[in-house]
């Protein structure tokens, strides 16, 4: 078993938990990689991504070394969380490699509730066009790769996981929960984390 030296730390989506990582988690420890995940809270919209974002830094500071350099996944809502992480609480300095997982990138028409945290998700939303203004530049030293299937019935436009930055994978996944679960896509994600 290799010994890859980036721990890896993987932030879920919408009304998830950290064990909706379960068979990516086993995957990749197999594979020689420290994996580590956690439930935001509260995931269900009522707050704001910025908040979960938030948790993501606490994580970070607590778990480790102020130098450990790390790589980063953010899956559907967990996509724009990391983001936010990334480029607007110094994420970018500490990430090398960065995976996203059929996130809302440039927002989804299924979100519609008037709640602050889905609000952030929709389309034309302030949130997204705020991130989206310097993405090329917060992002431009990390190895960004990120991941969508055309058959997505959460992300709507299933093309909004598009980024301008870093490397497309297209999956053939026929839904939206098996992108962190299908072999498919566990390949390519170890493939992206091993580049």
């Amino acid at each position: 078993m290799t010994n890859r030296s980036n721990p890896v730390l993987l932030v879920h989506g919408f009304l998830d938990k950290k064990s909706k990582f379960r068979t990516m988690e086993k995957y990749l420890t197999k594979q020689g990689w420290s994996v580590h995940s956690f439930d935001l809270k509260p995931n269900n919209g009522y707050q704001s991504l910025v908040n979960l974002a938030q948790q993501i830094e606490r994580y970070v500071e607590e778990n480790f070394a102020p130098d450990q350099v790390f790589d980063l996944v953010g899956f559907s809502m967990g996509g724009l969380v990391t983001r936010y992480y990334l480029q607007r609480l110094g994420g970018n300095k500490r990430v090398q490699r960065y995976i996203s997982i059929s996130a809302p990138n440039n927002g989804t028409f299924a979100a519609i509730l008037p709640l602050p945290g889905i609000q952030e998700m929709a389309r034309q939303s302030e949130f997204i066009a705020d991130l989206n203004r310097d993405v090329e530049s917060c992002l431009e030293n990390i190895q960004v790769t990120w991941m969508w299937t055309p058959y997505d019935l959460m992300i709507l436009p299933a093309n909004s996981s598009e980024l301008p930055i870093g490397r497309e994978v297209k999956l053939s996944v026929p839904l939206h929960p098996w992108m962190v679960s299908d072999k498919r896509a566990l390949e390519a994600i170890a493939l992206a984390l091993s580049s």
